[in-house]
């Protein structure tokens, strides 16, 4: 099991280990010993493979799949940054190269290159839509699914009726937002709450097994995202 794995069993069966994140930390540490108190397991706070059996008998395999490869690739390039000014970052500037799309520079909006990298960097035979750094373009990727995580999410901005949108990945949910793990969020790839009365639609490549593992809780701190721009 990976981090993000032992998070999101932890959170499906009631204890809290902070964010879905994928970042080892003290809350996720708590909750892992918390649940091995309760099941009468050496409290170790780390997860063995005593601890590890427990928690997939009692998660259930959707919790502990290893295959959203394409979400993986985002939570390993978070705290990618676009660089102020000249020059570009050459990590952003060689997602477009390796997609093939002219890309003038970091300074454009790169929130679809970002979604676009981390699908064709894992599912290379998946296709992509046919301008993908139109963020609305993405509503035509793949299949039609119901927000969970790894799901790409589609969002209107400015306008409902307009051209403008944000696009990311599906990391979990309040009773106002998303949760997003995207980029050019901050100029930056991170989290962002963003509210849900924007989603435009969620989507899944059509190559993947869709998990319907349903929503995943996350925390109502912290402001919404107005503009990812």
């Amino acid at each position: 099991m990976n981090v993000r794995n032992i998070q999101r069993s932890l959170k499906k069966l009631g204890f809290e280990p902070g964010p879905i994140d994928g970042i080892w930390g003290r809350r996720t540490a708590n909750a892992v010993e918390a649940f091995q108190e309760e099941h009468g397991l050496p409290l170790t706070g780390l997860v063995d493979p005593r601890t590890e059996r427990h928690l997939i008998s009692l998660a259930g395999k959707e919790s502990n799949d290893s295959s959203l490869v394409w979400f993986e690739e985002a939570e390993r390039l978070r705290n990618t940054k676009e660089f102020a000014g000249n020059p570009d970052n050459p990590v952003i500037m060689d997602w477009a190269d390796d997609l093939d799309i002219h890309y003038p520079g970091d300074d454009v909006a790169w929130c679809g290159l970002f979604v676009g990298h981390c699908v064709a960097a894992t599912l290379p035979k998946e296709p992509l839509p046919n301008n993908p750094l139109g963020a609305r373009q993405w509503l035509k990727f793949g299949k039609k699914v119901e927000p969970e995580p790894g799901a790409i999410l589609v969002f209107w901005r400015g306008s409902r009726n307009g051209w403008k949108g944000h696009v990311g990945f599906y990391e979990a949910e309040d009773s106002k937002a998303f949760h997003v793990l995207g980029g050019n969020q901050s100029d930056k790839v991170c989290t962002a709450r963003v509210a849900k009365s924007r989603l435009l639609g969620a989507r899944w490549p059509t190559s993947a097994l869709v998990l319907n593992g349903g929503p995943v809780a996350g925390t109502g701190d912290g402001e919404l995202s107005t503009d990812e721009a």
